[in-house]
């Protein structure tokens, strides 16, 4: 599939999805949203594809939502501004529960929605220079539907600053807060991510997957009896799967496990 704002890259198991409307710092707008969206469940479906890369084109990560798309969303009948709306939730959501790891790629300015894209990834690595906002507050507006992956990434109390004072945050607070795992410097920050990749490649893609799930479920309960019993029901059924069987027999005799040597192709 061709892309007016996205730019796809294969190399081996890792796809790399750039965002590319360089001119407007990789600033959303419906045709990007949508690009995005259908790129993701494309690579959803894809049993080759081992890590997604979500990185930006230029001098910037994203600036989030293009202001003019924004204005003209708000002048829209209700209906057509609520589904709008929708699209961009349903874009995050996407990202979220992708089956495979996702790691953003944070260079330059990572605002609004931006931001959002980085917390959506399930991990997080940004450039000494790049900075996040939740600005949205100083242009009348509310975070509203980054708001779920933001918060589980910062916490509640940091949220209470940040999306009422749409401070900028360095990368240095981005980690310290939590949103952000690893910081590097410009000429550094690619080798840093292929480190990472390399961490992942050594595991179970479905257990990668299994385990995203039971963050998921985990990370939304209190701590009850229903909750424990969920629990060992996941583990239970994936030990009887034969990632599980493949890896504890590999690891008993030495030998190195199937999706190993798969990745090293």
């Amino acid at each position: 599939m061709s892309y007016q704002y996205l730019e796809l890259t294969l190399q081996q198991q890792v796809a790399t999805v750039w965002l590319n409307r360089a001119d407007l710092h990789n600033a959303f707008n419906t045709q990007l949203i949508e690009e995005l969206d259908q790129c993701l469940q494309d690579l959803n479906q894809r049993v080759d594809i081992r890590v997604v890369v979500l990185a930006g084109r230029g001098k910037s990560f994203s600036a989030g939502a293009d202001l003019n798309w924004m204005k003209q969303a708000g002048q829209a009948a209700h209906t057509d501004n609520q589904a709008d709306a929708l699209k961009l939730a349903k874009m995050l959501n996407t990202l979220a529960t992708l089956k495979q790891p996702t790691i953003a790629r944070v260079h330059g300015i990572a605002f609004g929605g931006g931001m959002g894209l980085a917390a959506a990834c399930d991990i997080c690595i940004a450039s000494t220079q790049a900075q996040f906002a939740t600005s949205e507050v100083r242009l009348g507006l509310a975070p509203s539907t980054i708001s779920p992956y933001v918060i589980a990434a910062i916490g509640t109390r940091q949220a209470s600053r940040y999306f009422l004072t749409a401070e900028r945050i360095s990368a240095e607070q981005a980690k310290h807060i939590g949103l952000v795992h690893e910081i590097s410097h410009p000429e550094q920050l690619d080798q840093q991510l292929d480190q990472i990749i390399a961490a992942l490649l050594q595991g179970a893609p479905q257990a990668q997957a299994a385990s995203k799930q039971l963050i998921q479920m985990v990370s939304q309960h209190p701590l009850t009896e229903s909750l424990r019993i969920a629990t060992a029901n996941h583990i239970a059924d994936i030990r009887q799967g034969h990632e599980a069987k493949d890896g504890l027999n590999a690891f008993l005799n030495k030998q190195t496990a199937p999706w190993i040597v798969a990745s090293t192709k």
